[in-house]
Parts: C-alpha cells; sequence; structure tokens
C-alpha cells in the first residue's frame, strides 16, 4: 500500500523498490534500512545488483520487473536514481501501479527535514548547464574559509545521504544538481540556489527545451533564487513568480541587488551596499567563465551570511579540479589543455574563447544538442579540428557550412558508424581497424598536435558527452592527458600527414 509521504515512520515494515544500482542507488540502501523498510533494487547490470545484494538489499533485473509489472504493487514507494526518463516502461509501470515516485535527492530531502539524522540542514543548491562543479567547488571553499562545517555533495560525487550521514557534521550543504535530479524532487526548498546558465542539453531525456527549463528552475524554489543576468535563459527565470528574494549575478557592473564586477573587481550590492569581495585575477580557474562561477558561488554564501572577507579568503583559495580547462602539457610552445568536462557545445564556447588560436579536439555524444552556433561563433579561433566519436560527423558537418576553410581531421575506428562523414570533401579520415577508446585519443592528440603551430593551443573540449566510447568524462581527460605525454617535439607543426 502506498504510505503518507509526511511520515517517513511509515516506511517501516513496507517494501520499497530503488531503481538503479549506481552510486546513487546504493547510497539509498542504509537509510532506507534505518527506516525499517525492506529494499528492493533493481537495474539492468547483474554485477551492479551483486554489490547492492552484498549491502542487504535484495535484488532483481529490470527486465525481469518489466515483464511482470504485476509485482510493482507490492512496494510501497519507488526511489529512482537520475538515470530513468519519466517515460522510461518500469517508472511508466510503476505509477500506473498507484506507486509514488521518488527522485534520490526528493527522498534525502525528506530525510533531512524529517531530522533522521539531526536538525535539518541548510542546504545551497548549484545548477545550470555548465560550471556546476567548479561553482560548487568554490563554494565549498568559501565556507570552509568562513569555519562553518559543511561538505560538496551531489552530482559532483558524494551522494547527499552520505553527506547527512558523515561525521563530523555537515551544516551546510554545497549541493550540485542536475536537470534529473531535480526533476524527480519538487519539494526541495534550499536556503539558497543558483541557475548559472541554459543551453541545449539532454534534450532527449527532457523531452525539449522547456521540460529541461523547467527542471533547472527548481533550483530557485527556497529563500533566495540566484539568476546569472549574462545568460539569457536564465535570466528569464527572475521574471517567475516566487514567494522568496531574487539575486542576480553580471560580469558587468551590477546594479541594485545583483553581484558584478567594477574594475576588475567582485563587487556584491545585492546582501550590502558595494562591498568589495576579491579582485578578479586570484580567482581560479581564470577567464569570464570562472568569474561568473565565482560570483554564483559568492552570492549563494552570502545569501546564509558569510562574510565578504571569508568570500574573498575562499575564492582565493581555490583551485581548479581535473579534466575542467586543466593545462596537462606545453610542448615546443603548443599548449595542451584538458576540458573534458566541456560536454555541451554552451561549456565548449566558453572553452574555446578562452583562447585565440585553437586546434580543437571534440565529438562524442551530442545528446541532441546542436553544434551550429558554436561553430559559426569560434570558427575564426579555429586552427583545425580532430573530430572522434559517434556525433563526429554532425560536427563535420557545422564546420563544412560555417567554417569551410578550418582544416578538419576525423578519427574512426572499425566499429565508429557515425553519420554525415561524406558531407565535406575536404576532410581527412584517418580510418582505424576496431581499436579501444584509448588509441583514437591518442590518434586524435597526435594529428592535433601535428596541426599546430607554435602558440596554438591543443583544446580537448569535446561539446558531447563519453559514453559512446569511454568511461567517463575523466577516463577521456587522461586518456588525453597521457597521449600528449607521450608526443616527441617531431609531433608538432609538422602539418596533416595523408
Amino acid at each position: 500500500m502506498p504510505f503518507d509521504p509526511a511520515n517517513l515512520e511509515a516506511l517501516r515494515g513496507t517494501r520499497v523498490l530503488v531503481t538503479g544500482a549506481g552510486i546513487s542507488g546504493r547510497a539509498v540502501i542504509a537509510p532506507l534500512h534505518d527506516l525499517g523498510a525492506h529494499v528492493t533494487v533493481t537495474d539492468s547490470s547483474a554485477d551492479a545488483l551483486a554489490r547492492c545484494a552484498e549491502a542487504g538489499a535484495a535484488t532483481i533485473l529490470v527486465d525481469d520487473l518489466v515483464a511482470d509489472p504485476r509485482q510493482l504493487s507490492e512496494f510501497a514507494l519507488v526511489v529512482t536514481s537520475p538515470g530513468f526518463r519519466p517515460d522510461s516502461p518500469l517508472l511508466s509501470a510503476a505509477a500506473a501501479a498507484g506507486a509514488p515516485v521518488w527522485g534520490d535527492i526528493e527522498f534525502t530531502w525528506q530525510v533531512d527535514q524529517a531530522g533522521v539524522y539531526g536538525p535539518p540542514r541548510q542546504w545551497l543548491v548549484v545548477t545550470g548547464t555548465n560550471g556546476k562543479t567548479t561553482t560548487t567547488s568554490m563554494l565549498h571553499s568559501i565556507l570552509q574559509a568562513a569555519g562553518l562545517e559543511s561538505s560538496a555533495c551531489g552530482n559532483i560525487g558524494l551522494p547527499v545521504l552520505d553527506a547527512l550521514r558523515q561525521e563530523p557534521r555537515a551544516d551546510v550543504l554545497a549541493v550540485e544538481l542536475s536537470s534529473f535530479q531535480l526533476h524527480w524532487a519538487p519539494s526541495v526548498r534550499p536556503a539558497a540556489g543558483v541557475v548559472l546558465n541554459i543551453a541545449e542539453d539532454h534534450l532527449d531525456w527532457h523531452g525539449g527545451m522547456p521540460g529541461y527549463v523547467d527542471a533547472k528552475a527548481q533550483a530557485l524554489t527556497g529563500a533566495v533564487a540566484v539568476v546569472g543576468l549574462d545568460d539569457a535563459v536564465a535570466a528569464s527565470l527572475a521574471q517567475r513568480p516566487r514567494a522568496g528574494r531574487t539575486v542576480g549575478f553580471r560580469l558587468g557592473a551590477p546594479a541594485g541587488g545583483e553581484l558584478g564586477v567594477v574594475d576588475g573587481v567582485l563587487i556584491d550590492s545585492a546582501f550590502a551596499d558595494g562591498v568589495t569581495l576579491v579582485p578578479a585575477d586570484e580567482i581560479s580557474p581564470s577567464g569570464p567563465a570562472g568569474v561568473s562561477d565565482a560570483l554564483a558561488a559568492a552570492a549563494l554564501a552570502r545569501a546564509i551570511g558569510v562574510s565578504a572577507d571569508a568570500v574573498g579568503a575562499g575564492l582565493r583559495a581555490h583551485r581548479v579540479g581535473p579534466h575542467r580547462a586543466e593545462r596537462v602539457r606545453t610542448l615546443a610552445e603548443v599548449t595542451f589543455v584538458d576540458d573534458s568536462k566541456a560536454t555541451n557545445p554552451h561549456a565548449a564556447r566558453s572553452s574555446i574563447v578562452a583562447h585565440d588560436s585553437v586546434v580543437w579536439i571534440a565529438g562524442g555524444l551530442l545528446k541532441g544538442a546542436r553544434v551550429d552556433d558554436l561553430v559559426a561563433e569560434v570558427g575564426p579561433r579555429l586552427a583545425g579540428a580532430v573530430l572522434i566519436g559517434r556525433d563526429a560527423g554532425l560536427i563535420a558537418d557545422a564546420l563544412a557550412r560555417h567554417a569551410p576553410d578550418v582544416p578538419v581531421v576525423r578519427i574512426r575506428s572499425g566499429d565508429d558508424g557515425g553519420v554525415g562523414e561524406d558531407a565535406v570533401a575536404d576532410t581527412l579520415h584517418l580510418d582505424l581497424p576496431a581499436a579501444d577508446a584509448d588509441t583514437v585519443m591518442a590518434e586524435a592528440v597526435r594529428a592535433a598536435a601535428a596541426m599546430a603551430a607554435p602558440g596554438d593551443v591543443v583544446l580537448l573540449a569535446p561539446a558531447a558527452a563519453s559514453l559512446d566510447m569511454f568511461d567517463s568524462y575523466g577516463h577521456r581527460g587522461r586518456s588525453f592527458a597521457a597521449a600528449a605525454a607521450a608526443l616527441t617535439d617531431a609531433d608538432t607543426g609538422r602539418g596533416i600527414q595523408g
């Protein structure tokens, strides 16, 4: 029987289904056991389910559950991992069976609000198409500088449930949330939340741009809503009616109720009258994207009363994480930069425009996003492009339309189907036999180095997700760094060799 969502104690003795046996799914098991529920985990991977069984959960394969959906009527609650789409057969069947469906973040919020692991925490929520992890890391650095017991959690790596259970206790949570997580978390009301920016991404999952925007806007339902004013879509969210206060941030001079930049210094005119926070040239990562993320982090911290001095100290102490515009090598005056985290065109744009002359390594899974606007804007900065992955042909087509003078190399392995590869007559195709991802990346880096002149940047900013070839964006970035480390002086500046 369905339970009363206002009373978590009503889960005692009931059966709860967890969909997804990954990190977020496994994190749900122990708290459900603490609440006295009997847990069943479902996934398509038998190996992943085996790890859940070791944690004391019953398990069942997704296909077996979908094949007999009558079993779903036995569950009082379904807690879903963010990877499951709302229209997935499993969740559609669960809804038809009358079982409430919560995301792992919704469940976590309810657990925290109920005081299962002590008094509720302050949640500071970070979302956006790009910059989430950097902003969350900056925010955590500020909270530490302020002497607050805090944790960076959510999509940044540590499940929020684990942050609730860890010792010493974290009183303030810097929570990075994806659009998937926010879609499944309708009750979350953070102390402050920010939408950094919104560009086309995950449109296949959300069924289009309106659903994606609505999911992101869920971060703005708390006491203070912070929006990026330099992004048209994010800025439009400031006009939505809400109970709390709305604050904006911009790279220009701030008006009242905003944070911004004046004469190279970050200024708070929202929570104070033009107070100085930190010089922009002391922020890492440098450049407009880094400064914008710093303003967002500062706004969230200031929303809960963190001092301007602590904001400045925290931002000075912050250092960029791996695979986020990370310089991995300089060889023969060519710099190699790993921005594997640039998994969509909007993120790739920020990465490319930070440099004057770029040999661009791109490709992977575009997830329904378009690259024409990106290529049209950054084309004059491209000294060359090397394309990999399933949707490389789509990027090649865009280059042919909007930057036809840019030399292009496409690396194709024997099992790479691709689309659009015949549209560009002067594209050089390097065909490999069926090869693993690291071999493809090594060839891509070698080709990019050959196209680079002294002063150029060989930039991995794929504009696409990694899972067509790599285990993760981290694997892709490490593969790039290893390939760059293997180069010699003779590999650079030789031009394309056919």
